[in-house]
Protein backbone atom coordinates (compact mmCIF):
# COMPACT_ATOMS: atom_id res chain seq x y z
CA UNK A 1 0.00 0.00 0.00
CA UNK A 2 2.88 2.68 0.53
CA UNK A 3 4.31 1.97 -2.78
CA UNK A 4 0.78 3.24 -4.28
CA UNK A 5 1.03 5.66 -1.85
CA UNK A 6 4.55 6.63 -3.30
CA UNK A 7 3.06 6.89 -6.87
CA UNK A 8 0.45 9.45 -6.01
CA UNK A 9 2.77 11.41 -4.23
CA UNK A 10 5.23 11.89 -7.22
CA UNK A 11 2.54 12.08 -10.03
CA UNK A 12 0.70 15.01 -7.62
CA UNK A 13 4.11 16.66 -6.36
CA UNK A 14 5.75 16.77 -10.21
CA UNK A 15 2.17 18.01 -11.84
CA UNK A 16 2.02 20.50 -8.61
CA UNK A 17 5.47 22.06 -9.18
CA UNK A 18 4.41 22.53 -13.52
CA UNK A 19 0.87 23.93 -12.45
CA UNK A 20 2.84 26.39 -9.82
CA UNK A 21 4.92 27.12 -12.90
CA UNK A 22 1.42 28.09 -14.75
CA UNK A 23 1.80 25.28 -16.92
CA UNK A 24 -1.07 23.85 -18.50
CA UNK A 25 -1.77 20.58 -17.68
CA UNK A 26 -3.56 19.77 -20.89
CA UNK A 27 -0.14 20.49 -23.48
CA UNK A 28 1.35 17.39 -20.95
CA UNK A 29 -1.92 14.39 -22.45
CA UNK A 30 -0.26 13.22 -25.42
CA UNK A 31 -1.95 10.37 -26.11
CA UNK A 32 0.53 9.21 -28.92
CA UNK A 33 3.52 10.04 -26.83
CA UNK A 34 2.01 7.76 -24.15
CA UNK A 35 1.73 4.67 -26.71
CA UNK A 36 5.36 5.25 -27.80
CA UNK A 37 6.65 4.71 -24.86
CA UNK A 38 4.53 2.72 -23.04
CA UNK A 39 4.10 0.33 -26.46
CA UNK A 40 7.74 0.11 -26.81
CA UNK A 41 8.39 -0.82 -22.94
CA UNK A 42 6.36 -3.28 -22.35
CA UNK A 43 6.97 -4.60 -25.82
CA UNK A 44 10.77 -4.92 -25.23
CA UNK A 45 9.31 -6.40 -21.71
CA UNK A 46 7.87 -9.26 -23.86
CA UNK A 47 10.45 -9.79 -25.95
CA UNK A 48 13.11 -9.99 -23.07
CA UNK A 49 11.45 -11.82 -20.72
CA UNK A 50 10.40 -15.55 -20.29
CA UNK A 51 6.36 -16.25 -19.62
CA UNK A 52 7.26 -17.88 -16.46
CA UNK A 53 9.34 -14.74 -15.41
CA UNK A 54 6.19 -12.36 -16.33
CA UNK A 55 4.07 -14.82 -14.58
CA UNK A 56 6.33 -14.07 -11.32
CA UNK A 57 7.01 -9.96 -12.18
CA UNK A 58 2.91 -9.45 -11.95
CA UNK A 59 2.44 -11.63 -9.02
CA UNK A 60 5.61 -9.72 -6.95
CA UNK A 61 4.08 -6.59 -8.18
CA UNK A 62 0.48 -7.42 -6.78
CA UNK A 63 1.66 -8.49 -3.76
CA UNK A 64 3.68 -4.78 -3.51
CA UNK A 65 0.60 -2.97 -3.74
CA UNK A 66 -0.90 -5.40 -1.13
CA UNK A 67 1.37 -4.63 1.24
CA UNK A 68 2.26 -8.76 1.62
CA UNK A 69 5.51 -9.53 2.96
CA UNK A 70 6.50 -11.83 5.81
CA UNK A 71 5.66 -10.51 9.15
CA UNK A 72 6.48 -11.11 12.74
CA UNK A 73 3.32 -13.53 12.44
CA UNK A 74 4.82 -14.96 10.04
CA UNK A 75 7.75 -16.30 11.75
CA UNK A 76 6.12 -16.88 14.71
CA UNK A 77 4.07 -19.15 12.93
CA UNK A 78 6.89 -20.89 11.23
CA UNK A 79 9.03 -21.45 14.82
CA UNK A 80 5.65 -22.99 16.44
CA UNK A 81 5.31 -24.99 13.61
CA UNK A 82 9.03 -26.45 13.98
CA UNK A 83 8.23 -26.99 17.52
CA UNK A 84 5.65 -29.51 17.17
CA UNK A 85 6.91 -31.22 14.41
CA UNK A 86 10.41 -31.70 15.95
CA UNK A 87 8.71 -33.05 19.11
CA UNK A 88 6.38 -35.84 16.87
CA UNK A 89 9.58 -36.88 16.10
CA UNK A 90 10.75 -36.86 19.65
CA UNK A 91 7.99 -38.75 20.65
CA UNK A 92 7.42 -41.14 17.58
CA UNK A 93 10.82 -41.05 16.12
CA UNK A 94 11.68 -40.32 12.82
CA UNK A 95 9.28 -42.97 11.25
CA UNK A 96 6.41 -40.39 12.76
CA UNK A 97 7.03 -37.43 10.57
CA UNK A 98 6.37 -39.68 6.99
CA UNK A 99 2.92 -39.30 7.42
CA UNK A 100 3.18 -35.18 8.28
CA UNK A 101 5.71 -34.75 5.21
CA UNK A 102 4.13 -36.51 2.74
CA UNK A 103 0.34 -35.73 3.28
CA UNK A 104 1.09 -32.07 4.87
CA UNK A 105 -2.87 -30.69 4.46
CA UNK A 106 -3.88 -33.74 5.89
CA UNK A 107 -1.55 -33.18 8.90
CA UNK A 108 -2.89 -32.44 12.53
CA UNK A 109 0.46 -30.24 12.88
CA UNK A 110 0.91 -28.62 9.22
CA UNK A 111 -2.75 -28.32 8.61
CA UNK A 112 -2.95 -25.71 11.11
CA UNK A 113 -0.47 -23.26 10.14
CA UNK A 114 -2.11 -21.87 6.99
CA UNK A 115 0.48 -19.07 6.27
CA UNK A 116 3.16 -21.68 5.98
CA UNK A 117 0.95 -24.55 4.31
CA UNK A 118 0.49 -22.14 1.20
CA UNK A 119 3.94 -21.21 0.86
CA UNK A 120 4.33 -24.23 -1.90
CA UNK A 121 8.42 -23.53 -1.81
CA UNK A 122 8.56 -23.82 1.46
CA UNK A 123 6.30 -26.36 2.19
CA UNK A 124 8.31 -28.97 -0.57
CA UNK A 125 11.77 -27.11 1.14
CA UNK A 126 10.85 -28.73 4.42
CA UNK A 127 9.19 -31.62 3.00
CA UNK A 128 12.48 -32.63 1.11
CA UNK A 129 14.62 -32.03 3.82
CA UNK A 130 12.95 -34.24 6.49
CA UNK A 131 13.05 -36.88 3.85
CA UNK A 132 16.33 -36.91 3.47
CA UNK A 133 16.98 -36.34 7.35
CA UNK A 134 14.45 -39.68 7.93
CA UNK A 135 17.07 -41.72 5.19
CA UNK A 136 19.76 -40.97 7.35
CA UNK A 137 23.19 -41.62 6.45
CA UNK A 138 23.83 -37.80 5.22
CA UNK A 139 27.06 -35.29 7.29
CA UNK A 140 25.36 -32.25 8.15
CA UNK A 141 27.74 -30.02 6.21
CA UNK A 142 26.73 -32.14 3.30
CA UNK A 143 23.04 -31.27 4.38
CA UNK A 144 23.72 -27.41 5.26
CA UNK A 145 25.39 -27.27 1.55
CA UNK A 146 22.95 -28.84 -0.16
CA UNK A 147 20.09 -26.58 1.42
CA UNK A 148 22.29 -23.76 0.20
CA UNK A 149 22.03 -25.02 -3.01
CA UNK A 150 18.57 -24.79 -3.29
CA UNK A 151 18.34 -21.80 -1.73
CA UNK A 152 20.27 -20.03 -3.95
CA UNK A 153 18.65 -21.42 -6.76
CA UNK A 154 15.40 -20.21 -5.44
CA UNK A 155 16.49 -16.79 -4.98
CA UNK A 156 17.82 -16.68 -8.30
CA UNK A 157 14.88 -17.44 -9.66
CA UNK A 158 12.85 -14.85 -7.82
CA UNK A 159 15.70 -11.97 -8.62
CA UNK A 160 14.98 -12.31 -12.09
CA UNK A 161 11.83 -9.85 -12.43
CA UNK A 162 13.19 -7.31 -10.78
CA UNK A 163 16.43 -7.31 -13.09
CA UNK A 164 14.09 -7.32 -15.73
CA UNK A 165 12.11 -4.30 -14.72
CA UNK A 166 14.96 -2.67 -14.07
CA UNK A 167 16.23 -2.96 -17.62
CA UNK A 168 13.23 -1.63 -18.70
CA UNK A 169 13.82 1.18 -16.11
CA UNK A 170 17.19 1.87 -18.06
CA UNK A 171 15.44 2.16 -21.02
CA UNK A 172 12.88 4.48 -20.65
CA UNK A 173 14.79 7.77 -21.09
CA UNK A 174 15.76 6.08 -24.23
CA UNK A 175 12.07 5.67 -25.47
CA UNK A 176 11.47 8.68 -24.44
CA UNK A 177 14.08 10.11 -26.69
CA UNK A 178 12.77 8.21 -30.07
CA UNK A 179 9.23 9.68 -28.96
CA UNK A 180 10.90 13.21 -28.84
CA UNK A 181 12.72 12.84 -32.29
CA UNK A 182 9.73 11.22 -33.93
CA UNK A 183 7.73 14.69 -32.47
CA UNK A 184 10.86 16.58 -34.48
CA UNK A 185 9.98 14.87 -37.28
CA UNK A 186 6.56 15.79 -37.43
CA UNK A 187 7.43 19.13 -36.41
CA UNK A 188 9.89 19.53 -39.50
CA UNK A 189 7.34 18.91 -41.72
CA UNK A 190 4.99 21.66 -40.69
CA UNK A 191 8.24 24.33 -40.01
CA UNK A 192 6.55 26.81 -42.24
CA UNK A 193 3.51 27.06 -40.37
CA UNK A 194 1.85 29.61 -37.84
CA UNK A 195 4.94 30.40 -34.96
CA UNK A 196 2.28 28.43 -32.31
CA UNK A 197 1.42 25.51 -34.27
CA UNK A 198 5.53 24.71 -34.78
CA UNK A 199 5.69 25.48 -30.88
CA UNK A 200 2.76 23.33 -29.54
CA UNK A 201 4.34 20.42 -31.54
CA UNK A 202 7.97 21.06 -30.35
CA UNK A 203 6.24 20.52 -26.95
CA UNK A 204 4.26 17.48 -27.92
CA UNK A 205 7.87 16.22 -28.83
CA UNK A 206 9.30 17.24 -25.86
CA UNK A 207 6.63 15.54 -23.16
CA UNK A 208 8.35 12.50 -24.75
CA UNK A 209 11.58 12.67 -23.42
CA UNK A 210 9.83 14.08 -19.81
CA UNK A 211 7.53 10.84 -19.90
CA UNK A 212 10.73 8.77 -20.51
CA UNK A 213 12.60 10.33 -17.54
CA UNK A 214 9.55 10.17 -15.28
CA UNK A 215 8.76 6.62 -15.47
CA UNK A 216 12.18 5.57 -15.30
CA UNK A 217 13.63 7.34 -12.31
CA UNK A 218 10.10 7.91 -10.50
CA UNK A 219 8.08 4.83 -10.93
CA UNK A 220 9.84 1.47 -12.56
CA UNK A 221 13.01 1.99 -11.13
CA UNK A 222 11.71 2.23 -7.54
CA UNK A 223 9.55 -0.45 -7.76
CA UNK A 224 12.85 -2.75 -9.27
CA UNK A 225 14.20 -1.85 -5.87
CA UNK A 226 11.27 -2.62 -3.89
CA UNK A 227 11.30 -5.96 -5.89
CA UNK A 228 14.47 -6.60 -4.63
CA UNK A 229 14.18 -6.25 -1.20
CA UNK A 230 10.96 -8.09 -1.09
CA UNK A 231 12.84 -11.17 -2.81
CA UNK A 232 15.81 -10.75 -0.03
CA UNK A 233 13.23 -10.26 3.07
CA UNK A 234 11.52 -13.29 1.14
CA UNK A 235 15.00 -15.19 1.13
CA UNK A 236 15.93 -14.93 4.83
CA UNK A 237 12.68 -16.68 5.37
CA UNK A 238 13.97 -20.05 3.94
CA UNK A 239 17.43 -19.37 5.93
CA UNK A 240 15.09 -19.34 9.30
CA UNK A 241 13.60 -22.62 8.34
CA UNK A 242 16.82 -24.49 7.09
CA UNK A 243 18.82 -22.75 10.49
CA UNK A 244 16.17 -24.77 12.63
CA UNK A 245 16.43 -28.01 10.34
CA UNK A 246 19.95 -27.79 10.51
CA UNK A 247 19.87 -28.23 14.13
CA UNK A 248 16.94 -30.73 14.50
CA UNK A 249 19.34 -32.72 12.37
CA UNK A 250 21.92 -31.82 14.77
CA UNK A 251 20.28 -33.73 17.31
CA UNK A 252 19.19 -30.35 19.22
CA UNK A 253 15.63 -30.59 21.57
CA UNK A 254 13.26 -28.95 19.59
CA UNK A 255 13.15 -25.86 21.98
CA UNK A 256 16.60 -25.41 21.47
CA UNK A 257 16.08 -25.89 17.54
CA UNK A 258 14.28 -23.11 17.30
CA UNK A 259 15.89 -20.68 19.15
CA UNK A 260 18.65 -21.31 16.40
CA UNK A 261 16.16 -20.46 13.91
CA UNK A 262 14.42 -17.24 15.76
CA UNK A 263 18.04 -15.57 16.16
CA UNK A 264 18.53 -15.35 12.52
CA UNK A 265 15.20 -13.33 12.03
CA UNK A 266 15.39 -10.12 11.22
CA UNK A 267 15.06 -7.68 13.88
CA UNK A 268 12.23 -5.85 12.92
CA UNK A 269 9.75 -8.81 12.57
CA UNK A 270 11.96 -11.15 15.41
CA UNK A 271 9.33 -12.33 17.94
CA UNK A 272 10.81 -11.99 21.22
CA UNK A 273 12.22 -15.57 23.38
CA UNK A 274 9.21 -15.49 25.82
CA UNK A 275 6.38 -14.50 22.86
CA UNK A 276 7.71 -17.56 21.41
CA UNK A 277 7.85 -19.89 24.20
CA UNK A 278 4.37 -18.71 24.79
CA UNK A 279 3.18 -19.79 21.69
CA UNK A 280 4.83 -22.89 21.41
CA UNK A 281 3.34 -23.51 25.12
CA UNK A 282 -0.31 -22.47 23.58
CA UNK A 283 0.06 -24.84 20.68
CA UNK A 284 1.75 -27.91 23.28
CA UNK A 285 -1.87 -27.84 25.39
CA UNK A 286 -3.97 -27.52 22.59
CA UNK A 287 -2.61 -30.46 20.88
CA UNK A 288 -2.92 -32.12 24.30
CA UNK A 289 -6.56 -31.12 24.63
CA UNK A 290 -7.36 -32.38 21.39
CA UNK A 291 -6.45 -36.05 21.94
CA UNK A 292 -9.21 -36.94 25.04
CA UNK A 293 -11.12 -35.44 22.46
CA UNK A 294 -10.13 -37.75 19.60
CA UNK A 295 -10.32 -40.89 22.38
CA UNK A 296 -14.08 -39.77 23.59
CA UNK A 297 -14.61 -39.89 19.60
CA UNK A 298 -13.14 -43.45 18.91
CA UNK A 299 -14.72 -44.76 22.12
Amino acid sequence: MIALFGIVFVTACVLGGYVMHHGHLMVLFQPSEFLIIGGAAIGSLLVGTPLKTLKLLVAQLLNIFKGGGFKKESYTELLVMMYELFNVARKDGLVGLESHIENPKESSVISKYPLFLKNHHALDFLADTMRLVIMGGIPEHDLDSMLDLDLEMHHKENAQPASQLNRIGDALPGLGIVAAVLGVIITMGAIGGPPEVIGYKVGAALVGTFLGVLLSYGYVQPLASNLTIMVETEAQYYVVLKQGLLAFHKGFAASIAIEYARRSIPQDVRPGFTEVEEACRGAKSGATAAKPAEQAVGA
